[in-house]
């Protein structure tokens, strides 16, 4: 008997062992179950020009679940391999979905590797449900124990409430598709048990970086619902936000929660707080809003909440979310951000994973140090590979003065108009980061409004567009003059600016994000729509805005990295007037120093009045906060009736003194405390005054000096439209050094698809070479000549009729069911090109079908082997040398 292959190995020789160990074929007929062919990813989006197109999906053979739990992959192989011959599939399987058993067999043994210890080995039959769990259960154990004494002392809260396995969280179920429209994706899986985990074993600080688009608000509600419903959490539940959109979002989000009895929600608004609720949301804002001097979370207990989840966390800001946590600082803290841990963030990750184990930022160079890391990470590259985020097509642009500069003083030569207000310096020469923050140009502002609506039009005139601005008045010029270019498609909101939470804007920002909606159909801002704003339908982000801050960038890149079932959208375009793209360098770059919170000791005192910069009186209730490390804040202290204030308790070293009040400009300064010393600073404050008003230059002539649009996938290099070609000229040639070799390969069908998948391999894609030269009906062959060699471009049309004329003798010498079959296959060359008469599908279409597909195509020739001597003959033929 021949061995079984590999779906027979698994029907026949794996299924029973597993069923015989206790688990069950699926959910209903058993909780510890398994799952066969499970797809963990979408499979990845790529791009051939303007197409998009996906990669097969990364499949589980078997993925064993204990009740909810993910807990061990199996890779399978035939009976002609070893047992152990999947392992490393496994294993990398398992590291994917976290779970700590990995197995491989061949249906007559099984080969294990234990992630707790690091160790495989070969067992004879496949281990029980309850031994895995219990496996797992004890690795858990061992590593509360091992945690800081702080946090042990803190096992017995609670939060811990363990003793019958109903109350606990891992093994609840998620909140099933039925009730909140989706399932769980497996990175969001991994994020709900690796916070659990977390919070089960007392940590406090917890951190999920997770890039947009991924679920952020979902996975923060199935964590919810999962400690709420087990019943292991039973204080209420604080989401904070810092924008209304996003709090709404987050509101809608925990709709499940909503019963016909009650709804536990409540919004903290208004200066109001309804103590009956167990799914809070609000605004730092209304937390922070004060009534009678004093703030709103400082008259709610500091031990009303058990969880507070904090979305955007990133945003921290000096003394902007710090006091609030502090005063409910016995709380579960969960930040959640998109952020990759930068300079910009590392306070944010040192706040929240302080309780995390250190681990080497370089593992293969030690004299980087360590650092914490979050619970866990997803990031937009990760997303991308896996499919279930969109990928991404990159346009740079630059203009002639944001490539050279704008020279003031050639600028006047020129005739240039040029207003200096009374209050702005003149600079001799103008960069891109100055542009429309010091020195506004109309010209340069009208020139890419030009070309940005060229490119939408040459594009899709109604794609979703994002145009991030400078400031409220550039967005608001960028809408108007956009408006104009499309003010023959009879909208008159194509082009609007989104620059506020209320009123109008409000409206449109609706109307924009709503799929199904035609327009607004471009929206300018300046922050705005940065973050948390979802709009799936955006297929163009574009940046006529300077950017310095990774972290920025990344918000404002997730704006268009949904992907939208609605409207079929599975990529998007990135349109760079600025060199924001710079910024992929840094994308998820790893933190090069780690910051630690001080320790010292706190025996100094600093004192001292706040004074009106210009007249020297006193200012009363101005606002001071000191910073004494990463995430080590004294709240504000507010100055008395004569400008006094006073901070006790602080390190010696540098402290760093935030200093606010009404109608002054803010003011921050480092004060060098000394041990057991009291100092006295006097603080001034300047008034807010009327604000620099910009520069501005009339009458400049401005064009586009370059631009590149071709990013090669597998190399990761982005080119011009020359250099496109020039990259594709030697990959050509690389494969075939002249004109004479190229023909050999292309007239033989192996050595074609050879040829044609090295070069896709390469990113060089024969339609997109059809496109930019506007030749979509030219002839593959005739575009790859042309560019690598300079010979004259051929329609397929031009070829078929060229045939039609010189092969009459060949044609003729053909029964008329079989001239009736060439004739046929020629029209199928006609219109998709010499690849389609080779596919074996083609025999499938319409008239072929008629014949009686392949067979009956097949017996006009005789044989199947005479068909496809006909078919290579054919393709001889239409490549003749002398033939067009």
């Amino acid at each position: 008997m021949s061995p079984y292959n590999e779906a027979d190995t698994r029907a026949k020789l794996i299924d029973p062992q597993i069923k015989l160990s206790g688990w069950g074929e699926s959910q209903i007929e058993r909780e510890h179950y398994f799952v066969k062919g499970q797809p963990v990813t979408a499979g990845r989006i790529y791009l051939v020009g303007e197409e998009s197109r996906r990669r097969q999906p990364r499949r589980v053979d078997y993925l064993l679940r204990y009740q909810e739990q993910m807990i061990a992959v199996l890779e399978a192989k035939d009976e002609t391999h070893t047992a152990g011959a999947g392992l490393e599939q496994a294993k990398s399987y398992a590291k994917m979905l976290d779970v700590p058993f990995a197995y491989s067999s061949n249906g007559h043994g099984f080969v294990e590797f234990d992630f707790f210890s690091n160790q495989s080995r070969e067992i004879s039959s496949f281990p029980a449900p309850k031994d895995l769990w219990h496996r797992w259960e004890q690795y858990r154990k061992q590593a509360t124990a091992q945690l800081p004494s702080n946090r042990v002392a803190d096992a017995g809260s609670s939060y811990i409430t363990m003793r019958v396995q109903q109350s606990n969280p891992l093994l609840y179920p998620v909140c099933p598709a039925s009730i909140c429209g989706k399932e769980p994706r497996y990175f969001q899986e991994v994020a709900i048990r690796r916070v659990i985990e977390r919070m089960m074993a007392a940590q406090k600080r917890i951190l999920l970086t997770m890039a947009t688009g991924t679920g952020k608000t979902f996975t923060a509600f199935q964590i919810v619902w999962k400690l709420r419903k087990s019943g292991w959490l039973k204080k209420p539940v604080l989401f904070i936000t810092d924008r209304i959109a996003l709090c709404n979002q987050a509101y809608n989000a925990f709709t499940a929660f909503v019963t016909g009895q009650a709804d536990p929600r409540g919004l903290i608004r208004g200066g109001r707080f309804n103590s009956n609720r167990k799914l809070y949301f609000a605004l730092y804002q209304s937390l922070d809003a004060e009534d009678d001097g004093e703030a709103l979370f400082k008259r709610i207990p500091d031990d009303f909440f058990g969880l507070i989840i904090i979305d955007e966390c990133h945003r921290s800001g000096f003394g902007k979310w710090n006091a609030i946590l502090q005063h409910f600082g016995e709380a579960i803290h969960l930040g959640m951000t998109a952020t990759p841990r930068q300079s910009e963030s590392i306070d944010t990750y040192s706040y929240f994973c302080s309780e995390e184990p250190e681990i080497p930022i370089d593992l293969e160079d030690p004299l980087k140090g360590n650092w914490q890391p979050p619970a866990y990470s997803y990031s937009l590259g990760q997303g991308i590979e896996d499919g279930f985020l969109a990928t991404y097509k990159i346009h740079k642009v630059r203009t002639s003065i944001d490539k050279n500069g704008l020279q003031i003083e050639d600028a006047q030569v020129l005739g240039a108009e040029i207003y200096v207000p009374e209050n702005s310096k003149l600079r001799d020469v103008y960069l891109t980061p100055q542009f429309e923050r010091e020195i506004t140009v109309p010209d340069r502002t009208a020139a890419m409004v030009k070309h940005l609506a060229g490119l939408l039009k040459r594009f899709g005139s109604m794609d979703k567009t994002m145009v991030f601005c400078v400031d409220m008045s550039h967005a608001r010029l960028v809408a108007r003059l956009l408006q104009n270019e499309f003010s023959d498609l009879g909208y008159s909101d194509y082009a609007v600016p989104i620059i506020a939470e209320e009123g109008e804007a409000s409206f449109w920002l609706d109307q924009f994000q709503d799929s199904d909606r035609i327009t607004p159909v471009v929206a300018t801002t300046a922050e705005l729509l940065s973050t948390g704003i979802d709009v799936p339908s955006c297929r163009n982000i574009v940046f006529m805005k300077p950017i310095s801050s990774p972290i920025l960038f990344k918000q404002i890149i997730g704006r268009g990295s949904r992907i939208d079932s609605v409207t079929g959208k599975e990529w998007f375009r990135i349109i760079d007037y600025v060199g924001a793209c710079r910024l992929f360098d840094e994308w998820d770059s790893p933190p090069e120093e780690v910051t630690v919170e001080t320790t010292a000791a706190r025996t100094s005192i600093l004192e001292g009045t706040v004074v009106h910069g210009d007249t020297g009186e006193f200012l009363v209730g101005a606002s001071v906060s000191a910073l004494i490390a990463v995430n080590q804040q004294i709240s504000s202290i507010h100055t008395d009736n004569n400008g006094y204030f006073i901070i006790q308790n602080l390190p010696t070293g540098s402290t760093r003194l935030s200093v606010t009040g009404k109608g002054f400009r803010s003011r921050k300064v480092t004060i060098e405390t000394e041990r057991d010393t009291t100092q006295t600073v006097t603080i001034e404050l300047k008034p807010q005054g009327i604000p620099v008003s910009k520069i501005r230059v009339n009458g400049l002539e401005v064009t586009i000096a370059d631009e590149a649009t071709f990013l090669m996938e597998a190399t990761g290099e982005q080119f011009t439209l020359a250099q496109y070609f020039d990259y594709t000229k030697a990959k050509i040639i690389g494969c075939a050094p002249d004109w004479k070799q190229l023909h050999e390969i292309w007239t033989v069908s192996s050595l074609r698809q050879a040829f044609l998948e090295e070069l896709e391999a390469e990113s060089v894609h024969i339609e997109v070479l059809a496109e930019v030269l506007a030749q979509p009906r030219a002839d593959q062959f005739d575009l790859l000549a042309h560019i690598a060699f300079s010979k004259p471009i051929h329609t397929r049309d031009e070829r078929v009729e060229a045939f039609l004329n010189y092969e009459q003798q060949f044609l003729q010498s053909r029964t008329p069911d079989a001239r009736e079959v060439i004739l046929a296959l020629l029209e199928k060359y006609r219109l998709a090109g010499v690849q389609e008469i080779v596919n074996p599908e083609v025999f499938r279409l319409s008239p072929f079908r008629e014949m009686g597909q392949v067979s009956g195509v097949a017996q006009r020739f005789g044989t199947i082997n005479n068909l496809r001597l006909a078919l290579d003959e054919v393709q001889q033929r239409l490549y003749r040398e002398e033939i067009v």
